[in-house]
């Protein structure tokens, strides 16, 4: 293990949503993609604790707060929240820092101060057993 293997470490990865990502009207984009996202962060996250990408056992709750549209640049934070013998529950965030303004001009953007909470879920990973 590489020593981070504590409660309250953090992974955060930020991306742009490109529109071929777009599912419905309004660009927006389903909800599936922040899961995407989450799944990302953890791999990440278990790379850290565990030395091993671990398995998604599943989740416990995930919330949709609010829509996520082509164009945004997006970043979805894991946060470890406890530590069993093969078991990592990890809250997870995902944030719009950035969104398309489409009326302004084709290419104009915002930055958005605070962040946009978009996505928010608790779900549990698991590391393989230690050699």
């Amino acid at each position: 293990m590489s020593g981070a293997l504590v409660e309250g470490f953090t992974v955060t990865h930020r991306r742009y949503v490109p529109h071929s990502h777009a599912h419905y009207g309004g660009s927006l984009v389903d909800g599936a993609y922040g899961l995407g996202l989450f799944g990302d962060v953890a791999t990440e996250l278990l790379i850290h604790t565990d030395a091993d990408e671990g398995l998604f056992a599943g989740y416990s709750s995930v919330e949709f707060i609010a829509p996520v549209h082509a164009g945004d640049v997006i970043e979805a934070t894991a946060t470890l929240v406890r530590v069993g013998n093969r078991s990592r529950e990890i809250a997870f965030e995902a944030r719009v820092v950035c969104r398309s303004a489409p009326l302004r001009g084709p290419s104009a953007a915002d930055v958005l101060d605070p962040p946009l909470v978009v996505t928010r879920a608790t779900g549990t990973v698991v590391a393989p057993n230690p050699a």
